[in-house]
């Protein structure tokens, strides 16, 4: 929580412009809380300590800004603008949904995503990660339907964040090509039903909001920080490893118990290729995943046996006890809930 009273204003806003576009009931009332969400999220991105926020968020800006520009244009042309979004038509919706895939950084409107998310705090970080792609994605859940050019979306967003993230060694693009991701997983969600949406979208952003609650604590932002285990704790690098690896979808992990119900439904749908393009995505990703704490705990690592050097008090509860309550009974929860129904 920002302890600037005007970043805790801009937050309210930027809360309020979601919900706004959530309980639209037209076009206009959804852009109009599209833009409100906008322009509360452009003052918090920028910062005195950090001289790459400036362009970051003139980049966030200059695409968002397109992005409704083209969405408002699109509806204009296409549809009425107090029309229902349920009632578009199916070529219309294939347009209109061109713009909003660029708001949550959908392949291949995903270019501008890694470096907006290199110049960010790690707050930042997790809202343009969750809160910020809500909206949208609501939007699109209303639009979206089963056809060629959205398995197109989603097998490209699947391959570009599964490959891109491999070359990286900073976490804020490594997080960022996964949520590209993950993306496609959300996207397949969708077409499932909007109970399964929920559920994948909840579990992934307390999987997000773990992870950059830990690298915030221990100042991380590049994997060769992870070398030195003297810096902080063992059992931090614990917690971080299975919040990873919770978020790639590691079977006795929470993460995997959205993917294995979607995969469930999916075969149940005849969505075979698709099912096959996820599952290899996401073993790319884990690789990746497993590359950030690999190295800290076989490679390069040295530690002083016969001093205990005191952490910070931050590093500490909440923030260990929410992360391995949260991701090893992950199994347990999901196998429950299978039995429930």
């Amino acid at each position: 929580m920002p302890k600037n009273s005007i970043k805790i204003l801009f937050l309210m806003t930027l809360i309020s412009g979601v919900l706004i576009s959530l309980s639209a009931n037209s076009w206009l009332g959804a852009w109009m809380g599209l833009e409100i969400n906008l322009l509360s999220f452009i003052p918090m991105l920028t910062s005195n300590k950090n001289k790459f926020t400036s362009e970051a968020s003139l980049k966030y800006f200059l695409i968002q800004a397109i992005a409704s520009a083209t969405l408002l244009f699109m509806i204009l042309m296409k549809s009425n603008i107090f029309e229902f979004p349920s009632y578009v038509s199916q070529l219309n919706k294939e347009i209109i949904i061109l713009p909003l895939l660029m708001k949550v950084a959908s392949a291949p409107f995903h270019w501008w995503f890694p470096s907006v998310m290199e110049g960010l705090s790690w707050m930042n970080c997790f809202l343009l990660l969750s809160i910020q792609k809500m909206a949208p994605l609501i939007l699109i859940s209303y639009i979206i339907s089963n056809n060629f050019m959205s398995q197109m979306f989603i097998w490209s967003s699947a391959i570009i964040g599964a490959l891109g993230g491999f070359n990286q060694i900073s976490f804020r693009k490594i997080l960022a090509y996964s949520s590209i991701n993950h993306l496609s997983w959300m996207l397949t969600s969708m077409i499932l039903g909007l109970n399964i949406w929920f559920m994948y979208f909840s579990i992934y952003v307390i999987n997000i909001l773990m992870i950059t609650k830990l690298l915030s604590s221990l100042n991380l932002s590049f994997i060769t920080q992870m070398f030195s285990s003297s810096n902080f704790s063992k059992s931090m690098k614990i917690a971080l490893l299975i919040s990873m690896l919770s978020l790639g979808g590691l079977p006795p992990f929470i993460g995997f118990f959205p993917k294995w119900i979607m995969i469930n439904f999916m075969i149940q749908n005849y969505f075979i290729f698709t099912t096959m393009i996820l599952i290899l995505s996401s073993l790319f990703t884990l690789f990746y995943y497993m590359r950030v704490t690999y190295s800290a705990f076989l490679i390069s690592t040295s530690e002083i046996i016969w001093m205990i050097l005191p952490s910070p008090k931050s590093l500490y509860s909440p923030t260990m006890s929410l992360t391995m309550s949260l991701t090893i009974l992950g199994v347990l929860a999901g196998t429950l809930f299978i039995m429930m129904y």
